[in-house]
């Protein structure tokens, strides 16, 4: 039975079997399972579903899945193909929960950001950025961040957990019923970028089958090349999504020497460059019609030096020779975003040109980022959600503020 109002959940010898009890009357009744929320599972796992557990032709789930990714339908009710029984069987059983709109914002480019509560103490952002003959949603994986690079907000919040399937999925579910978007029609979701809060590739297994819906025709139907994961680095989970997806990789570098990297990139400590190159030359190998972006957060007197752009440019030509491909590795310029708190500037437009004058001089593909939706703090590293952290990084940010004298207001 479902839990009244007032009712107080505790937890019997047998920890599989929750009982309620109702104040009032004082008695006690087993706690209704909870319904299985069907974004948690990809395609494989909703034929497995149907067929195992519902005892439904697998087919039924390929029809369940347009109703939920192309039509954005929730209601089982209002399955026009699906038979009776078996609405009645998924009613009984399942749910299509996506995640709770707590801001929708948008800003004067035309960026959209959305506050999306994940339970009752956590909340994560996504964004939208549209472009000419393209629309590119950012996407978290955690609650918070467990890395902790210098000049990112959401490392300020510290780590909560990882996200779900459904909860990942659910950004995409959202943005694109917001926007109208059509799959195989009026599409206006061209791309995803898992380069929101947290680090994907430490939320591996949820992150993958997200993914997969996003790339499958009867979800989003995406291409590969137009899902990007981006990683710190994590070096061995790289090789591992190298084994099981075929999505775009890009990879959070900053700084082209170690010593500047560590400093920025803690996790480069444990995963130093050399190490991260050369699992991205073999993901390259494996994958040989995708291109690596190479992401560089351009910071004021930091990381912008003209040495720093020709040891970079060294770099990139030491990988497309490796991989033995021409334009094998991109480079994404990006203006730093600056956010309350941060000891870093960003670069001078003036610097940023020379910067990227002289990897292009070098033979080295590379494009400069626009920043865009930092009027409502949407721009690349300000994502900012709200964590109930686990570690003491929240905490000590704050003291940090206030010893400043400064007042976060987020």
């Amino acid at each position: 039975m479902p839990a009244l109002s007032g009712d107080i959940v505790i937890e019997t010898s047998d920890k599989s079997i929750p009982l309620l009890v109702n104040p009032a009357s004082g008695t006690l009744a087993p706690a209704a399972p909870a319904r299985l929320n069907l974004f948690d599972l990809d395609r494989e796992g909703l034929e497995r579903f149907f067929a195992e557990t519902l005892g439904e032709k697998r087919f039924r789930a390929h029809q369940l899945m347009k109703w939920m990714y192309h039509q954005h339908v929730t209601d089982f009710s209002l399955m026009t193909d699906v038979g009776k029984a078996l609405r009645t069987k998924l009613e009984d059983n399942c749910e299509i929960r996506p995640p709770n709109v707590v801001l929708d914002k948008g800003s004067t480019d035309g960026t959209h950001k959305w506050l999306l509560g994940m339970d009752t103490s956590n909340s994560i952002e996504a964004v939208f950025i549209p472009d000419k003959g393209r629309g590119t949603l950012c996407v978290s994986s955690q609650v918070g961040c467990g890395l902790n690079c210098q000049f990112c907000s959401t490392a300020t919040q510290g780590f909560n957990r990882n996200l779900s399937t459904a909860e990942i999925i659910g950004q995409v579910w959202t943005a694109s019923r917001h926007l109208g978007n059509q799959t195989h029609k009026h599409r206006k979701l061209t791309n995803v970028v898992m380069m929101g809060m947290g680090e994907p590739l430490l939320n591996f297994d949820n992150v993958v089958r997200a993914m997969s819906l996003m790339r499958d025709d009867n979800g989003f139907g995406l291409a590969n090349k137009r899902v990007t994961l981006s990683t710190a680095g994590l070096v061995p989970m790289i090789d591992k999504l190298s084994e099981v997806s075929d999505v775009s990789l890009a990879v959070s570098l900053h700084a082209p020497d170690d010593d500047l990297r560590t400093e920025l990139v803690p996790l480069n400590k444990k995963y130093p460059i050399a190490e991260l190159l050369d699992a991205c030359v073999r993901y390259a190998l494996r994958k040989p019609r995708i291109s690596i972006t190479f992401e560089y957060t351009m910071m004021k007197g930091v990381n912008d030096k003209p040495e720093h752009a020709r040891a970079l440019a060294r770099l990139m030509r030491k990988f497309d020779a490796q991989v033995q491909r021409e334009d094998a590795a991109k480079v994404n310029l990006i203006p730093f975003n600056p956010f309350t708190g941060t000891r870093f500037e960003r670069s001078e437009e003036s610097d940023i040109r020379a910067f990227q004058k002289i990897l292009l001089d070098q033979k080295v593909l590379t494009m400069v980022r626009r920043t865009r939706g930092d009027d409502i703090d949407a721009a690349c590293g300000q994502l900012k959600g709200q964590v109930m952290d686990r570690t003491r990084r929240q905490s000590d940010f704050k003291r940090k503020l206030e010893q400043q004298g400064i007042n976060d207001a987020a």
